[in-house]
């Protein structure tokens, strides 16, 4: 089986013949890596359309900042943040998820436009989630997430934390296809840096293939994410560089997870990875043609 017809379909959203590209809008003042810059509603839709002109396939908005001790905002204000950019967005023809854990955000969001539902939680944050994405028929994203971004949560302890994410993701699929989730529009992802420190997400990016074995369509969110601080930084005690200068190397983790057979990868700089999963599918086409001509031989 080619890394490509093993990324999978995600039933509801477009197909695309190689890694999918999904570009960030946060509606945000706090947003760990850009919060701020596309607060107001029209700079963010403007945003989001240039995200799509530079290579995304998909654009994700969340009002919601999930940084380490981030202050939730309440529900009227996420939905006065987030429902008019997803209107915006899908009515210029932009494939829209939400980046939400309240139920009433991805109801009122599918509404608008938006095609996903990108929850932190896998829907554990709020027990109306799995319902209401059933209800709708639509895509859901399940991360790994084991709570809040506040104390002992931040630096998540593993014995094995590749067998430890595969079996916990497992547990959150099975219960999210018992509350009447379709399986084929079910996405998992590994939650890089959610209770994680920077070896934890190296490691899981070392086997993505262990995590393709859960048999659903995987998406990888490392862009600009503290490991990838620590990993830039000059010696282990040198400040890390900030995250908006951590792009160069947020695309070549799209590079790798894109060869690894991603279905997706979730970037703020979109240009780079867009070229990045570009290249990756050319060579996997490289490879199996030759494959296929050795065989014939």
């Amino acid at each position: 089986m080619s890394k490509q017809s093993g990324r999978g379909r995600v039933v509801g959203l477009p197909a695309w013949d190689r890694c999918a590209v999904m570009g960030v809008v946060n509606v945000t003042p706090d947003s760990f890596s850009d919060g701020g810059r596309w607060f107001d509603t029209t700079a963010a839709v403007k945003h989001g359309l240039a995200l799509v002109a530079e290579g995304a396939d998909l654009v994700d908005v969340g009002g919601e900042s999930t940084r380490p001790g981030a202050t939730r905002v309440d529900e009227a204000e996420e939905l006065k943040r987030v429902i008019p950019v997803v209107r915006g967005l899908a009515s210029e023809g932009v494939t829209v998820s939400v980046d939400t854990m309240r139920a009433s955000v991805a109801a009122q969001s599918l509404a608008a436009g938006a095609a996903l539902v990108n929850d932190v939680s896998g829907g554990l944050a709020d027990p109306a989630m799995i319902p209401v994405v059933a209800e709708a028929g639509a895509p859901f994203v399940v991360m790994h997430w084991r709570g809040f971004l506040e104390g002992g949560n931040v630096r998540g302890i593993y014995a094995d934390v590749v067998t430890e994410v595969i079996d916990e993701l497992h547990a959150r699929v099975e219960a999210v296809l018992a509350g009447g989730v379709s399986p084929d529009r079910i996405v998992v992802d590994p939650g890089l840096g959610f209770s994680k420190d920077a070896e934890h997400d190296l490691v899981l990016l070392a086997h993505l293939d262990r995590l393709l074995a859960l048999g659903h369509p995987l998406l990888v969110a490392a862009s600009r994410k503290r490991f990838l601080g620590r990993v830039l930084a000059s010696d282990p005690e040198a400040a890390p560089p900030p995250a908006r200068e951590r792009d160069a190397a947020t695309a070549a983790v799209s590079a790798l997870a894109a060869h690894a057979g991603a279905w997706a990868v979730r970037v703020h700089e979109v240009r780079a990875t867009a070229d990045a999963v570009r290249v990756a599918r050319a060579v996997e086409g490289a490879r199996e043609a030759n494959n296929s001509a050795e065989g014939d031989r």
